[in-house]
């Protein structure tokens, strides 16, 4: 009888083998995905994520789509100074993208970026704010209606910019105090202003409104705003609350991407900036003003009302007082004001 050959147990048979291998790691997301993943994580706006990634992108394609990790202070320094003498940008774009490129190397790729010598700098042009007298204000509002008269006065009224108005809640309307709580403004910082009364009434009015348009939407399954941060998450129906809704809510619903939910997003800054434009042309006031010139009256006026430059710069929010100075080319001090510059009107 033939012995049976008894072959060893291989326990290492199946290793080497694609059916148990450990599943492979994932590719490493392309370079813009991680400055957009970067941006994120830090919580910058939508349109600092924007504006970074098309200075990223055109650096990038300036030098030929050569890979960032390649190039270091020289490139960069060509790359902005073709920005100042080719492209005729502000100074105030050309820092925006030294900031992009500086967020890339340090924040994205960790690589040490040094002095940046030899950058033709753009001029940073030594201009006065475009002021309304206040005659002109009221032409100008006179010849609004609807929401944008009410964000007009509002960014007179208050010393607002334009987004700030435009993101406005219902929860950061006090009437009580005659308070307004602007929130997440520039620089990520929240300040309170002034409720000018000559506001109130029609504001009062116009919120009733927008309630009733909420509560048609509740009742239509809809009537939820985004909310900042991870708000969503941590409140899950809190985004259909009425204190989180939009004081000048948009007239239709968008679908967001990555819920396929229905939302109704807050009035566009476009809406308020053309019918601007159209109410300084028939008012006939010619100066070159904007929206933004609503709060470069609103600090003016203040100050020719006998305001302290220190509240002054509060309201407004600047950091430095230095800032606030430039208003006082118009100073006068012979009035004694202590209300909104909008309750004369």
């Amino acid at each position: 009888m033939e012995s049976v050959k008894v072959l060893p147990l291989n326990r290492n048979r199946f290793v080497g083998s694609a059916a148990v291998n450990a599943p492979a790691t994932p590719p490493k997301p392309k370079l813009l995905d991680q400055v957009r993943q970067a941006i994120r994580r830090r919580h910058y706006s939508d349109r600092t994520e924007k504006a970074y990634v098309h200075w990223i992108k055109r650096y990038i394609f300036f030098h030929n789509k050569r890979h960032p990790l390649e190039m270091a202070e020289p490139e960069i320094a060509q790359f902005l100074s073709s920005l100042a003498t080719e492209g005729r940008v502000s100074a105030s774009t050309q820092n925006q993208a030294l900031n992009a490129l500086l967020f890339l190397y340090n924040e994205v790729l960790s690589k040490k970026i040094g002095l940046i010598d030899g950058v033709v700098r753009a001029k940073r042009p030594q201009r006065l704010p475009v002021v309304l007298t206040k005659d002109e204000v009221k032409k100008v509002l006179d010849r609004m209606t609807g929401a944008p008269h009410l964000m007009g006065l509002l960014l007179y009224g208050a010393g607002l910019r334009l987004m700030e108005c435009c993101r406005l809640r219902i929860k950061d309307i006090d009437f009580s105090r005659n308070e307004v709580v602007v929130r997440s403004g520039k620089g990520n910082k929240d300040r309170y202003t002034m409720l000018p009364s000559a506001v109130q009434d029609s504001l009062i009015q116009h919120l009733r409104g927008v309630k009733s348009q909420h509560d048609e939407d509740l009742r239509n399954g809809l009537g939820r705003v985004a909310l900042p941060n991870a708000l969503d998450r941590k409140y899950p129906n809190a985004g259909k609350k009425w204190g989180w809704q939009w004081v000048f809510p948009a007239t239709s619903h968008y679908t967001d991407r990555s819920t396929g939910e229905k939302r109704r997003h807050h009035l566009h800054e476009s809406v308020l900036q053309r019918a601007f434009k159209e109410a300084r042309l028939k008012a006939g006031v010619f100066k070159p003003a904007g929206c933004h010139s609503l709060r470069h009256s609103f600090a003016t006026h203040l100050l020719e009302n006998g305001y302290d430059i220190r509240t002054v710069q509060e309201l407004l929010g600047h950091n430095d007082v230095t800032t606030t100075m430039v208003y006082t080319h118009v100073l006068n001090r012979g009035g004694k004001g202590v209300r909104s510059p909008a309750d004369g009107l």
